[in-house]
């Protein structure tokens, strides 16, 4: 599980290390802000498509290999950026890198329930996410830390490097049969997983969840500045207090999952839109924005384990499944931000996103009420569709 955790502690870096770095790669590689914002958005835009891209091409294949392959892949496209002569072959690497992201936690998700009783399956999903978590919480200072002092292309290659541990890791620690069990589900039978109403209701509402967060998070800089009064120095510092509450609420979220897994992404939702409201209008006091950051990740993470483990089992367990949770919340993220820079343009201000924000989480909260509503059994069961793929899939691997 550990070598699980430190392969999504390299990807999560991969991700977020980039936002320190902007003004080092633009000024060397000698490209516009605006295009280096695309070393950001171009991988977002990779992991949305590749995640289902990547899943389907290897489906068949044992899931331990494909796991080494993606993280090899990983491992290539930061060693890329690392060496990237150009802004061309730079924004190469970091689509090479994003290509793994999406099926890595995906199918990670899938190897890492299996190393556990069934009973246990959102705890250990968690477990897996909390390198993700963690670098949330590091990923911006590590890389502007290492980037300042010795330069923008260190910082790859210390992220390569963690990425090679994390190959060796996984190569070494991750038992074969647990990556062996599934794989040989083949494209078809994949896809006839999504015929369940219960996989699509899950895959919406974790991006408009996704989708309400993120869209507000995006802002929150401007947010803190330009109506909290916090000055810029502050923010790095809040991102932190704001990244504790991912590595709590992931943790949070995979116990109470285990014990009633709809009953708490119903409460994490909730929560997580009062959280917005709340904000939205206590946005001007320095003390309850520092309170209400930290409670926006603890419930904004709290749904990711449940989510992934609901949809997972309404698919009848087959990876592509897992893979479109993370492309459905890359969605999400892509949509929230553009509905967040909406009201700002249209002179709303910079704390009408988190409102814009709390009304996305409530569609949210409901499409997840409707879901709730339609399962068999509080969510432990997710539907006959999803019982049938899973047999399924049994009687192939038999």
């Amino acid at each position: 599980m550990s070598a699980l955790a430190l392969g999504g502690f390299g990807i999560g870096l991969t991700e977020f290390v980039i936002a320190g770095l902007l003004p080092q790669v633009s000024g060397d590689l000698n490209v516009s802000t605006a295009a280096a914002g695309w070393l950001i958005s171009g991988y977002a835009l990779t992991v949305a498509v590749g995640a289902i891209a990547v899943t389907a091409a290897t489906a068949g294949l044992p899931q331990k290999p494909v796991l080494v392959g993606l993280v090899t892949l990983f491992v290539a496209g930061n060693l890329l950026s690392a060496l990237a002569p150009t802004y061309g072959v730079m924004l190469l690497g970091r689509v090479v890198a994003a290509l793994c992201h999406g099926s890595f936690f995906g199918i990670g998700s899938l190897v890492a329930r299996r190393l556990v009783p069934p009973e246990r399956a959102s705890r250990a999903v968690a477990l897996m996410f909390t390198g993700l978590t963690v670098a949330n919480v590091l990923g911006v200072p590590f890389g502007a830390l290492v980037g300042e002092r010795w330069g923008w292309r260190a910082t790859f290659w210390a992220i390569t490097v963690i990425g090679a541990v994390a190959l060796v890791a996984i190569a070494a620690l991750v038992p074969a049969w647990a990556g062996a069990r599934g794989g040989r589900a083949d494209l078809r039978t994949q896809l006839h997983a999504f015929r369940s109403t219960q996989v699509w209701l899950t895959l919406t509402a974790t991006a408009l969840g996704y989708g309400g967060m993120f869209g507000a998070f995006t802002y929150l800089a401007y947010t803190f500045t330009r109506v909290t009064g916090f000055s810029t120095t502050d923010v790095p510092w809040l991102l932190v207090v704001y990244g504790t509450g991912l590595v709590v609420g992931n943790i949070a979220g995979g116990r109470g999952a285990d014990h009633n897994r709809d009953g708490t992404l119903l409460v994490s939702l909730a929560g997580l839109a009062i959280t917005l409201v709340v904000f939205g209008a206590l946005a001007s006091s320095r003390g309850a924005s520092v309170i209400l950051v930290f409670l926006l990740g603890v419930f904004g993470f709290a749904t990711v384990p449940g989510m992934i483990t609901r949809v997972t089992d309404a698919a009848g367990g087959v990876p592509l499944a897992a893979s479109a949770n993370v492309s459905a919340s890359n969605v999400g993220n892509a949509v929230g931000a553009w509905a967040g820079g909406l009201v700002i343009s249209a002179g709303f201000g910079y704390a009408a996103p988190l409102f814009v924000g709390a009304g996305v989480v409530g569609v949210g909260l409901g499409v997840m009420g409707v879901a709730v509503w339609g399962s068999v059994g509080g969510g432990r069961e997710t539907g006959r569709a999803g019982q049938r793929e899973m047999k399924a899939v049994e009687a192939q691997e038999s």
